[in-house]
C-alpha cells in the first residue's frame, strides 16, 4: 500500500545549540513494517519522541497522520492517541502481580456494574476474545509473572491496540526485544509479523539489525540527527545496513584481534571444571588470545564466567592462572589477581544507575583514593575525567547520573571501570547487548587494545557474526559441557549456528 501512515516533513528539533533533529522528511506507508534504525544520538529517539507527542518540533516543520496534517503547537500525548498511535517500550509498563486480563484492563478500563463492582466475567470474555484475536497462547486468569519475557510483551502490545481497527492501528515498538533472550525473540517477531498481516502498520526501533532485516518492509536510518536513507529492505545486506547506521563497513566494526602468543604458557587453563550447571568442562586461553563462548540460555555459559571471576563455587576441577592454581573464594580474590568481569545484566549487576559517572568509573579501585580517613575527589576526578577521554564515553559531565547516558555509554563506563586497572582476564558476558552498532565498534576497540597490552578475554556472545569476527577460538557450550571448538577457516557465523542449536539435541 502507498497511503503514508505517518509523514514527516522538515521536522527539526534543537536542544540549545544542539540539534538533534535536522529537516527530517520521512514517509511510512500504511500496512507496512517500517525498521527505524540510528546510533546513539543519531536522533531516533527525539523523532519517536515527537511523534508520541513528549517532545515538541521546532517550527517549520509538519507531520500528517492518516493524511491530516496535526497542530505541532497543540500535539500532546492525547493527541497522539486520539489520532491511533500506540507506543510499546523496552521497558513493556506491565503488572506482573496482575492477570493477564487485568493487565489488558488497565489499558482500556474495568467492566463494573451499576455498584462499581467488576464484572470478572465480563473481564474474561473481553480478554478471552483479545487474546484469539492476536493469537497468544495463555489463559485470561494467568498471572502476567508466569508468563516468559516474550508473551509479556505480546501482551503489552496487545493491550496497545486492543481498541485499534485492524487496517487502522499504528504500533511503535521501541527496541522491544532489548531485554529478550534470543528464543524469546524468535516468539515475539512470529507476534508482530502476524499483526502486519492484519494490517496495522508497525514502526520497529532497534539496534539489533538482524531482526530490522527479517522484519521490515522498508528501514529508514538516521545519523547525527539527519535521514541517511530509505531503503527496502528484502534485498538490504546486513554490510549495507551497517554501512547506512555508522557510515562504515563491516571489517571496521569489528577490529582484528592481535594475533596470540602462542609461545608462552596458557594464561588460564580449565580442567574438569564442576560447578553449577557445569559438567567437566576442560578449555586453556593463551595470553593475548580472544576465546569466545557461544551456547543458548541454560548451556552454563554465564555460570562459567561466574566461576572463574569467583561468584560461583568451584564443586571440582582445577583453574590454573599463569600456570598456578587459581584459589578465588569471592570476586574480591580475583580482582586482586587481575580479573575483571563485565556481567551480562548490566542493570541489574554492573550499573549504579543512580550515582555519578564518577562514581562508576571509580567504583572498581575506590581505595585507591582513600588517605587515612580523607578521600582524595581531586585526584578520582582527574583520573576519572582521563578515562573518559581514553574509554570513548560520551558524558554530559563526570557528575551526571549514570542513568543519564546512552546504552552504549552506560557499557564504555563499565568498561573503562575495568580495563583501567589494566587486567590479565577479561570476562565478557554479553558485552554489546542493547548497545547500537557504533557503539559495539567503540567497545571492541577498547578490547583489542586490552589485548595488544596483553590481556587475554573469554567472551560470551549470542551474536555468531560478533564471536566469528572478533574470536581467535570459539567453544559451543550446551547442557554445561563442550560439544565443539572452531577456529580459523572453520569459524563462520553459519557454522557457530548449525553447531550450537544441533548441540541442543547432543545435550537432551
Amino acid at each position: 500500500m502507498t497511503d503514508a501512515a505517518v509523514r514527516f516533513h522538515h521536522v527539526s528539533k534543537s536542544f540549545g545549540t544542539t540539534r538533534a533533529l535536522d529537516q527530517v522528511d520521512l514517509e511510512i506507508r500504511c500496512g507496512e513494517v517500517h525498521g527505524l534504525v540510528g546510533g546513539n544520538g543519531s536522533g531516533k529517539s527525539t523523532l519517536i519522541k515527537i511523534l508520541a507527542g513528549v517532545l515538541p518540533a521546532d517550527p517549520g516543520g509538519s507531520v500528517e497522520i492518516a493524511g491530516r496534517e496535526v497542530d505541532l503547537r497543540r500535539y500532546n500525548a492525547r493527541a497522539a492517541s486520539d489520532a491511533g498511535l500506540r507506543f510499546v517500550h523496552q521497558d513493556a509498563g506491565v503488572f506482573p502481580e496482575l492477570s493477564v486480563m487485568e493487565n489488558l484492563a488497565v489499558g482500556r478500563g474495568f467492566p463494573t456494574s451499576r455498584a462499581g463492582a467488576v464484572r470478572w466475567r465480563d473481564l474474561r470474555g473481553r480478554a478471552r476474545a483479545v487474546l484469539d484475536r492476536f493469537e497468544i497462547p495463555v489463559e485470561p486468569d494467568t498471572p502476567l509473572v508466569a508468563l516468559g519475557p516474550g508473551l509479556r510483551m505480546m501482551v503489552a502490545i496487545a493491550r496497545a491496540l486492543q481498541d485499534a481497527d485492524d487496517d487502522e492501528g499504528i504500533l511503535v515498538l521501541d527496541e522491544p526485544t532489548a531485554a529478550l533472550p534470543a528464543h524469546e525473540v524468535d516468539v515475539l517477531m512470529d507476534a508482530v509479523r502476524r499483526y502486519a498481516r492484519i494490517g496495522h502498520t508497525i514502526v520497529y526501533v532497534s539496534h539489533r539489525l538482524d531482526e530490522v532485516r527479517a522484519l521490515a518492509d522498508r528501514v529508514s536510518a538516521l545519523r547525527d540527527g539527519r535521514l541517511v536513507a530509505t531503503v527496502d529492505a528484502a534485498p538490504l545486506t546486513e554490510e549495507e545496513l551497517i554501512q547506512l547506521v555508522v557510515g562504515r563497513d563491516l571489517d571496521r566494526v569489528y577490529p582484528s584481534m592481535p594475533e596470540p602468543d602462542s609461545a608462552k604458557p596458557a594464561r588460564v587453563a580449565v580442567e574438569d571444571l564442576h560447578a553449577g550447571p557445569l559438567r567437566g568442562v576442560s578449555f586453556t586461553v593463551g595470553e593475548r588470545e580472544v576465546l569466545g563462548i557461544a551456547g543458548l540460555l541454560g548451556s552454563g555459559r554465564s555460570e562459567l564466567l561466574q566461576t572463574i571471576f569467583g561468584a560461583l563455587p568451584v564443586v571440582s576441577g582445577e583453574i590454573r592462572l599463569d600456570g598456578r592454581p587459581l584459589t578465588v573464594r569471592s570476586p574480591k580474590d580475583a580482582m586482586e589477581l587481575g580479573i575483571a568481569y563485565v556481567p551480562e545484566d548490566r542493570s541489574v549487576a554492573a550499573a549504579f544507575a543512580d550515582l555519578s559517572v564518577q562514581d562508576n568509573i571509580g567504583a572498581a579501585q575506590v581505595t585507591r583514593y582513600w588517605h587515612g580517613l580523607h578521600l582524595d575527589r581531586a585526584r578520582e576526578r582527574t583520573e576519572a575525567g582521563a578515562s573518559l577521554n581514553e574509554f570513548m564515553v560520551k558524558a554530559p559531565s563526570l557528575m551526571a547520573p549514570l542513568s543519564a547516558l546512552s546504552g552504549g555509554n552506560q557499557q564504555k563506563v563499565i568498561l573503562a571501570r575495568w580495563l583501567r586497572r589494566r587486567p590479565k582476564v577479561i570476562l565478557l558476558d554479553e558485552p554489546t547487548q542493547g548497545v547500537d552498532i557504533g557503539a559495539r565498534s567503540e567497545i571492541y576497540h577498547l578490547v583489542r587494545a586490552a589485548v595488544e597490552a596483553g590481556a587475554s578475554v573469554i567472551a560470551v556472545s549470542s551474536d555468531f557474526e560478533e564471536l566469528a569476527r572478533v574470536c581467535d577460538r570459539v567453544l559451543v557450550l550446551a547442557g554445561g559441557r563442550i560439544r565443539a571448538e572452531l577456529s580459523g577457516s572453520e569459524l563462520d557465523p553459519q557454522r557457530l549456528t548449525e553447531l550450537t542449536y544441533a548441540s541442543i539435541e547432543m545435550a537432551a
